[in-house]
């Protein structure tokens, strides 16, 4: 009978074992099913959300966008020596005073950029018993208006006039040995007014060049007294500074280079620098025109700064050979706007 039990156990728990095998691995359709999800306990509410339309009233600024951006730099100099007259170790008295004005102005507005630079110089000195001499004097405006291309190039129209204030004299002594000023230049005799247009380079905000393919210059001399008058009659009188006596202008037409550069290489100082060459279209390669102007101005304190310049100029309507200035001046300088 033990035997019967179990042997009816054995058959039940097989067959719900193979049952129980079946249902796990066989999926359940739940497609016809009405299941229903529990209820979150979480309360919820619904309805409607109205909003009131509110009304702003616009807010003008007066700001306005300035293009324009000026700098004016006005510096004095005074150099000064006195000796009494049994002062052994030799010298003269002396006073000498220089006076510069630098305005810039500069207008950006997109692709179009227009500058303005006017640099007027002008010094004397004062030598006990010698005449006075300058030491400085130039006046120098110049106007660029340029259309940007591309990143680095542009399409630029120039005009620039240079000439000087005051009369120019070289020196020579008489017989007896007093000084004997000789006129050699005034305002406008010489004076130069160049127009120009072409592209320009300017790969940074320090440094530019301009290759102005179509440049023209006038060179004016108004003043017959600067020209050399021969002794004799029948002699010609050969021309000033390229123009032939009787006229009062010469124009040229010329392939003409501009570099500037401007920046500060050290800490409150100043390097700039100006190459011009002019190359006339009707003449030889020998008569091509070079000027180049360097100045270094290093800012001692808030009004302080001593500066030196330098010139050297080659233009074989002034002079065959290569001619030169330098200064050294230690003087005060007012910059507006600060």
């Amino acid at each position: 009978m033990k035997s019967f039990y179990a042997y009816l156990l054995l058959i039940f728990c097989g067959t719900t074992t193979l049952h129980a095998q079946e249902i796990d691995t066989i999926p359940i359709n739940t497609k016809g099913l009405d299941i229903k999800l529990k209820r979150s306990p979480l309360p919820s509410r619904t309805g409607t959300i109205s909003f009131k339309p509110v009304e702003l009233t616009p807010s003008v600024v007066d700001a306005r966008v300035n293009y324009w951006k000026t700098k004016t730099s006005v510096g004095i100099n005074v150099n000064q020596a006195t000796f009494s007259n049994n002062w052994k170790g030799g010298g003269v008295n002396s006073l000498a005073v220089g006076g510069l004005v630098n305005y810039k102005a500069e207008y950006s507005k997109e692709s179009y950029s227009y500058v303005s630079e006017l640099i007027l110089e002008y010094g004397k000195i004062k030598n006990k018993d010698q005449l006075q001499k300058k030491t400085r004097d130039r006046i120098f405006w110049d106007n660029k208006a340029a259309l940007q291309l591309s990143k680095n190039w542009y399409f630029f129209g120039s005009i620039n006039f240079e000439s000087q204030f005051d009369s120019g004299f070289s020196y020579s002594k008489n017989k007896e040995g007093n000084e004997v000023p000789n006129l050699i230049s005034k305002f406008m005799s010489p004076g130069y007014l160049t127009e120009s247009f072409g592209f320009e380079y300017k790969p940074n905000k320090y440094f530019s060049t301009r290759i102005g393919t179509g440049s023209a210059r006038q060179t004016f001399v108004l003043d017959t007294a600067v020209y050399d008058i021969p002794t004799d009659p029948n002699k010609p009188i050969a021309p000033k500074y390229g123009v032939e006596y009787g006229k009062k202008f010469k124009n040229e037409l010329a392939f003409q280079i501009v570099s500037n550069f401007e920046k500060e290489v050290i800490t409150n100082t100043v390097l700039k620098a100006r190459y011009q060459m002019f190359i006339p279209y009707d003449r030889a390669l020998v008569n091509v025109d070079h000027r180049l102007d360097v100045s270094i101005t290093s800012k001692l304190n808030r009004l302080m700064n001593v500066s030196l310049t330098g010139v050297g100029l080659f233009d074989r309507d002034n002079d065959t050979k290569i001619q030169g200035s330098q200064s050294l001046a230690l003087g005060v300088m007012f910059v507006f706007p600060r």
